[in-house]
């Protein structure tokens, strides 16, 4: 399965049966899914169509759907007759005429066009008139744009991918280093304690030799980062794992980065060596470096 981004964009624009319309679908990083549309309020069921469409698609992320529609300019002088004012106003003209042969009057004969421009004869059409028509139209190409939008979530989780193969590279690297510096530094800290105990034995009378042993014996297990250098060594694997199998693995990411800069953290504090230390300052770095990346991933 590919990565997904959870960072994207997509527009689009059309006109037909005397709308036009620009849509657009934008989106950034959130803990959950986060739908919201704004759309025309008379295209009835537009709204939750749209919703319901992006859920299928779409697994985190704060998205917005905006839909910008107007009538075109050769769909406003569409008009049509009121049925009701027309007879009303065929019943008026009949009365008139009645009216005008009692007291002798002739009058000129009514035009149809004169008919129509008697008010509320002709009227122009509702814009919300064959919504359903329209709200299937502007579905069908909500469709290809989401499409547009769910590809270019993917191109930039193909490269999150990549950016994070690197820097996994490269705790990798650093991890091999510390355990250098730390083999190193290993020979100074037995020599360290070996002077520490032959001085502590000298100058403590009654001092049990053997228990003086095991304390320093213990500060040096205490310095010791074997197990923090072989629990970042997993977690490189796991999250290495994680990206081949992509999908929904945000928050997996999310939880193992934090594992890492406890690791990390651990790590420079047990340090005692200052280039063990520069090694432990440069992990927390990529570290913190790769969170930022993980955060965008859905």
């Amino acid at each position: 399965m590919t990565l997904h981004s959870m960072t994207g964009f997509a527009s689009g624009q059309g006109a037909q049966d005397g709308y036009t319309w620009v849509w657009d679908i934008r989106s950034v990083n959130a803990k959950g899914l986060d739908l919201r549309a704004r759309v025309p309020d008379w295209l009835e069921g537009l709204e939750n169509e749209l919703k319901k469409r992006a859920s299928k698609r779409l697994g985190r992320g704060n998205v917005s759907i905006n839909l910008r529609l107007s009538r075109a300019e050769d769909g406003k002088g569409q008009m049509q007759i009121n049925t009701a004012a027309l007879e009303s106003a065929l019943a008026s003209v009949r009365a008139t005429q009645a009216q005008a042969e009692q007291v002798g009057l002739v009058l000129a004969p009514v035009r149809a066009t004169d008919i129509l421009q008697m008010r509320g004869v002709l009227e122009q059409a509702s814009s919300e008139q064959n919504t359903e028509h329209l709200v299937k139209m502007l579905l069908s190409e909500f469709d290809s744009l989401l499409n547009d939008f769910v590809n270019m979530r993917v191109a930039e989780g193909t490269a999150l991918s990549q950016v994070l193969t690197d820097q996994l590279s490269r705790i990798e690297t650093l991890c091999n280093q510390a355990a250098q510096r730390a083999a190193d530094r290993q020979l100074q800290i037995e020599d360290a304690l070996k002077a520490n105990l032959a001085r502590v034995i000298q100058n403590s009378e009654g001092a049990d030799p053997d228990r003086v042993a095991q304390e320093l014996a213990l500060i040096a297990v205490k310095s010791d980062v074997t197990e923090e250098l072989d629990r970042l060594a997993a977690h490189v694997t796991a999250a290495r794992a994680l990206l081949d199998t992509g999908g929904l693995i945000g928050r997996k990411l999310d939880f193992l980065m934090q594992e890492f800069n406890r690791e990390a953290n651990t790590l420079c504090s047990k340090a005692q060596n200052a280039a063990l230390t520069e090694v432990g300052l440069e992990l927390k770095t990529v570290i913190d470096q790769m969170r930022e990346q993980v955060q965008n991933i859905e």
